[in-house]
């Protein structure tokens, strides 16, 4: 059928044409959002599940449906390597300067501007990616000690005075959260608990792999009463089917019901492999509907295009010793594994590759979902690893 009209959209955090079961999640998060507009005591949410789940485009939707209802919304991607203050200070100067539209400045945005001049100005030299050079007229003492703790909840109180004083709510949507350093990450969760205390119209709502759990734990104790932590994992059945087929049946195309099975236990139902599967079974089918040897022939289509893209973008992030310890848990299978298992089939103790295991939490490639297990975050990864390292000897040299 024509490429032109397929109406899949498989890609990061590309909105798809049916955004099916994820209904409660953003319900959830639009009562969190209004409550906190009004005043009223709401925690904070944080999503959290494996890769192409899709974290980011319900991230994006709770986003801009507050937007729609008049809370402003601060966009964040946590990449690697960047501070906190540093991704901050630039998103949150242009939403209160949002906030200053059509009339002078009001005294409380006036003061969180203040409050953003004295923070950035103060920790440039601690934090050296911070790279705003606007000059945000800085109140001496406020949000300027140097200390992030101290400073960064200084500047969320008054930038929670501001949102109040325009009877709205400012809200950070932070997506890939883990990346943020535990000791930064402490402090954004100081900050938030001080604006709530102090009932003040500024919350969060974050993404992030299923690590952040830990890393959330480790930063505060408290952690765990201060926010909602949301599990966003595959999609049931149905609603694998409805993100599947009524893209297609909008477009007068239907799957027969042996392509519908086999697409669905292919993907395991995960959002994103619906988009790439559905993709190519519609360029593959010649006619509606779309049957079984299409499915199967879009199958290794979309592992090849998987595998060339998705999938290796990854590997190429591994060094040697990171390749060889996932090749080693894609030959034990999907997972979770333990750790020991893993170090047997290596031929190494666990405690000397324990650093390696570390290292691939930190990228985000691997989590342990319980004491002493690991699992990939990425679905689907254990196949590509025997793809791409057919010949994997067990026990490796050092």
């Amino acid at each position: 059928m024509d490429p032109r009209t397929n109406p899949y959209a498989p890609g990061a955090g590309t909105p798809p044409p049916e955004l099916a079961g994820r209904d409660a999640a953003i319900e959830q998060a639009a009562v969190a959002l209004d409550r906190i507009r009004e005043h009223r005591a709401a925690r904070s949410l944080i999503f959290y599940g494996l890769r192409g789940v899709g974290k980011t485009v319900l991230l994006n939707r709770i986003r801009l449906d507050a937007e729609a209802r008049g809370v402003v919304g601060v966009r964040i991607e946590a990449p690697e390597g960047r501070s906190l203050p540093a991704l901050l200070a630039p998103a949150l100067r242009a939403s209160l300067m949002r906030l200053d539209r059509g009339e002078a400045i009001k005294a409380a945005a006036r003061k969180a501007l203040s409050a953003l001049g004295g923070f950035v100005s103060n920790l440039k030299v601690k934090y050296q990616d911070i790279q705003l050079g606007m000059d945000l007229g800085a109140r001496k003492g406020l949000a300027d000690s140097g200390d992030l703790d101290n400073d960064l909840g200084e500047l969320l109180a008054a930038v929670g005075e501001a949102a109040a004083e325009q009877k709205t709510a400012i809200v950070l949507f932070i997506d890939e959260l883990q990346y943020v350093v535990e000791d930064q990450l402490a402090a954004l969760i100081m900050a938030l608990h001080g604006a709530s205390q102090l009932q003040l119209p500024v919350t969060m709502v974050a993404a992030g792999l299923p690590q952040l759990l830990g890393q959330m734990g480790r930063a505060k104790s408290y952690a765990e009463r201060l926010f909602e932590y949301v599990p966003i994992d595959r999609l049931d059945s149905i609603a694998a089917m409805a993100a599947l087929c009524l893209p297609a049946e909008r477009a007068g195309v239907d799957f027969s019901p042996d392509a519908i099975a086999e697409i669905l236990s292919k993907t395991e139902c995960y959002p994103y492999f619906l988009q790439e599967w559905g993709k190519h079974s519609w360029n593959v089918a010649d006619r509606s509907p779309i049957r079984l040897g299409d499915a199967r022939l879009a199958n290794d289509r979309a592992i090849a295009e998987l595998d060339a893209s998705f999938f290796h973008v990854r590997f190429d992030r591994l060094s040697p010793s990171e390749k060889n310890y996932m090749r080693a848990m894609a030959e034990l299978g999907p997972g979770p594994h333990r750790s020991g298992d893993i170090a047997d089939l290596l031929g190494r103790k666990v405690t000397a590759v324990a650093p390696i295991r570390g290292k691939l939490i930190w990228k985000g490639m691997a989590y342990g979902p319980s004491h002493g297990d690991t699992a990939f975050t990425v679905p689907l990864f254990d196949e590509f690893m025997k793809r791409i390292m057919p010949n994997f000897s067990p026990r490796v040299s050092r």
